[in-house]
């Protein structure tokens, strides 16, 4: 039970501040809930995948591995769900919203491997989870929902930054995964700032995003 609670707390952690930092009206649960646990789902069948191309030793080079397998092979469904479940759905009528289910994805995504990790290596580590691997999920997650309100509500620009909402997560995964990978014993030294820097844009964009609602401004770049 403890190991579950240690698993499952950060990203509550996390979701709540996410949830509860929109100004305007809360976002409904049951879509919330909905988005978290088909990140929960996507788990499975991606670590099968990860899985077959490792036994066959297709893309284990550091940088391909990072960036088929992880950056790509994983943002990619989260953003396809986040476009086919939430994008499309009434509720999502605020360029914040896009932050709000694509965090909740991602940390759906983020928990069930927490929660495999830290039973098959115990609850020593939680914390390092905690600040690095979940942390990030949600961090990539903010990164593409802000895009994908974005596009919601940019007009002519919609299909631009509906296909940013997609690459900056999936490039920012791939560095993050090639860093542990390449980077042994010393990575927490190198994915510290990384993960400083992402929060410190990711507050900027909680910013931004609770400016607009059903008229979309000047371009913010």
């Amino acid at each position: 039970m403890a190991i579950l609670t240690a698993a499952i707390s950060p990203a509550v952690a996390i979701m709540t501040f996410i949830y509860l930092s929109k100004r305007i009206e809360l976002e409904p649960l049951p879509l919330i809930f909905r988005m978290f646990i088909i990140g929960v789902i996507m788990v499975f069948p991606l670590m099968f995948i990860q899985y077959a191309f490792q036994a066959e030793g297709v893309f284990q080079e550091p940088f391909l591995k990072s960036f088929f397998l992880a950056g790509l092979l994983e943002e990619f469904f989260k953003w396809f769900f986040l476009l086919f479940v939430a994008y499309r759905h009434s509720d999502f009528d605020h360029h914040y919203d896009g932050i709000i289910y694509g965090v909740a994805i991602s940390l759906g995504f983020a928990t069930i491997e927490n929660v495999i990790y830290l039973f098959a290596n115990g609850i020593e580590i939680a914390v390092l989870r905690a600040v690095f691997p979940v942390s990030s999920h949600g961090l990539f997650g903010i990164m593409m929902g802000f895009y994908m309100g974005k596009a919601k509500f940019a007009g002519e620009y919609s299909n631009r930054y509906m296909y940013i909402a997609l690459f900056i997560p999936v490039m920012l995964h791939t560095i993050y995964d090639y860093i542990i990978t390449i980077k042994g014993d010393s990575w927490m030294y190198w994915i510290t700032p990384f993960i400083v820097i992402l929060w410190i844009i990711s507050f900027r964009h909680i910013r931004v995003a609770n400016q607009h609602h059903t008229s979309y401004p000047e371009i913010d770049h």
